[in-house]
C-alpha cells in the first residue's frame, strides 16, 4: 500500500482554495514558528510548575507513556489555540505539523552534551520497572511456591542434621 506524501496533497490543497504555490510557504513558516511555540510554551511550563525531571525524560525518550500523552495532549491543545482553526483542518494540520517539530526538538537536544547527562539518570519507567523486580524477587524469596499452595512445614526443621555433622551416605562404596 503506498503512502502519498503530505507535502503534495497539501499544496493541491492549497490550490483549491485559491492560494498560490508562493503564498503557502510563508504559510507553513507560520504554523511551523507556531508549533515551536506552543512545544516550548507547554515544556517550560513543566519546568516552572517543577517538573524539570519529566520534561527531560521526555526530551531523551525516557518518559512513561502517561507522561507522554499528557504532555502531547497539552501541546496539541496550545497548537490549535494558536492556529485559531477548528474542525478536520485543524487536526490534521496539528496532526502532520506536531510530530515534525518534536522529531526536529529530540534531534537538538541529543546533539548537545546535556542530553549525555539526562540519559545517565534512571527514567520513571526504569525505576518502576527495577521496583517490580525487587517486589517480584521479594515475594519468591519469601514464598518460592507463590500462588501454588505449598506450605512450609515446620516441625520437619527440628529433624534436620547440624551443619557440622556427617551426613550419612547410603550406597557409599568404600
Amino acid at each position: 500500500m503506498m503512502k502519498k506524501p503530505v507535502v503534495p496533497s497539501l499544496l493541491s490543497s492549497a490550490r483549491a482554495i485559491g492560494l498560490r504555490a508562493w503564498q503557502t510557504g510563508p504559510l507553513f513558516r507560520k504554523v511551523f514558528l507556531a508549533a515551536v511555540d506552543s512545544v516550548q510554551e507547554v515544556l517550560r511550563a513543566e519546568v516552572q510548575k517543577g517538573n524539570a525531571k519529566v520534561v527531560a525524560d521526555f526530551l531523551v525518550d525516557k518518559a512513561a507513556p502517561a507522561v507522554k500523552a499528557l504532555l502531547l495532549e497539552r501541546m496539541t491543545i496550545r497548537l490549535l489555540a494558536r492556529l485559531g482553526l477548528r474542525g478536520a483542518l485543524a487536526s490534521n494540520v496539528v496532526g502532520w505539523i506536531l510530530p515534525f517539530v518534536l522529531e526536529k526538538a529530540v534531534q537538538l537536544v541529543l546533539k548537545t552534551e546535556a542530553a549525555a547527562k539526562l540519559q545517565q539518570h534512571p527514567s520513571v519507567a526504569n525505576v518502576r520497572r527495577t521496583l517490580d523486580e525487587l517486589k517480584n524477587r521479594l515475594r519468591r524469596a519469601v514464598a518460592p511456591d507463590y500462588g501454588s499452595g505449598a506450605q512450609e512445614v515446620d516441625r520437619y526443621l527440628t529433624e534436620l542434621p547440624a551443619a557440622n555433622s556427617p551426613v550419612p551416605q547410603p550406597n557409599a562404596k568404600h
